[in-house]
């Protein structure tokens, strides 16, 4: 049986080193970071994000700003705010959460938020920069990912890594920042033949595919590395990842559970990506 990678035990740790940052930070500036936080609609999920992103906010000593705004609101009133929000001194870090309303254009909002406090990381200017070796502000799930693989001592250089999904959100930065660390790596998809032979020469499975238990346990390469970033609603209601749980965990050697697994770490990582933008505007002013 392998073992279990425990996300609100990282994520804590995550947590209590930002606490300390922002402390330090306080006394050496004056400085208390700021997220501002906009929700438009009434997505039952989104509103559940949103409140939990506001009480870690709170729990580690950043101050949240929430904007909820109507589900018709107007694509020009969003980036009126954004706008406002780019220019605020108390704002540090700005989350638009998605999605968002089908008459609102995600990429025109996503680049309308300064890079500077884009603290989700998908600015076309952060992702350059990932993309080069330079990371400024970089996706939240995937730093999460890359500091779970950190906790279990697990050195990528020259290891195999499989990645299953190329969204802009988590596939390919996570492609990216395994690369950056010497990781062999392979991203399958959609239209990738015989994914079950690439991820059964995997030392690292990251699943992030959308679609309950896509990943078979006996896919699984004996002594493994699964990270399953899939939260799927099982026809029971149960919450389920990408990877078979069950027949996974009697062949990887680490694995992460759904749920305590990566969603923890996604909220630890925007908190730590709002702590860096504050840094940041701290040295600018």
């Amino acid at each position: 049986m392998s073992r279990i990678i425990d996300g609100r035990e990282i994520a804590a740790q995550v947590r209590a080193e930002i606490k300390s940052e922002i402390s330090l930070l306080k006394e050496k500036t004056g400085l208390t970071p700021g997220l501002a936080v906009v929700l438009v609609g009434d997505d039952p999920a989104s509103r559940v994000y949103v409140r939990n992103k506001g009480k870690a906010c709170e729990e580690v000593g950043i101050r949240s700003f929430q904007h909820t705004l109507p589900a018709d609101t107007g694509e020009e009133e969003l980036l009126a705010l954004i706008k406002g929000l780019n220019g605020s001194k108390d704002v540090n870090g700005i989350l638009v959460q998605l999605p968002l309303p089908s008459h609102i254009d995600e990429e025109t909002v996503i680049e309308a938020v300064s890079p500077q406090k884009d603290v989700d990381g998908f600015h076309p200017y952060n992702v350059g920069r990932l993309t080069i070796g330079r990371p400024l502000l970089q996706p939240c799930t995937p730093s999460g990912v890359m500091r779970m693989i950190e906790s279990i001592g697990v050195d990528l250089t020259g290891k195999e890594a499989v990645v299953v999904g190329r969204s802009n959100i988590v596939g390919k930065p996570m492609a990216l920042m395994l690369l950056h660390k010497n990781a062999t790596v392979t991203i399958c998809h959609s239209k990738t033949r015989d994914i079950a032979q690439k991820v059964r020469s995997a030392d690292i499975v990251i699943a992030a595919v959308g679609r309950a238990g896509f990943i078979k346990g006996e896919w699984i390469k004996d002594g493994a590395v699964v990270i399953d970033v899939g939260i799927n609603r099982t026809a029971e209601g149960k919450l389920a990842g990408d990877v078979e749980f069950e027949g996974a965990s009697r062949r990887a050697s680490f694995i992460t559970p759904v749920p305590g697994g990566v969603g923890p770490m996604t909220i630890a990582m925007l908190l730590k990506n709002t702590v860096e933008a504050a840094k940041m505007a701290s040295c600018a002013a």
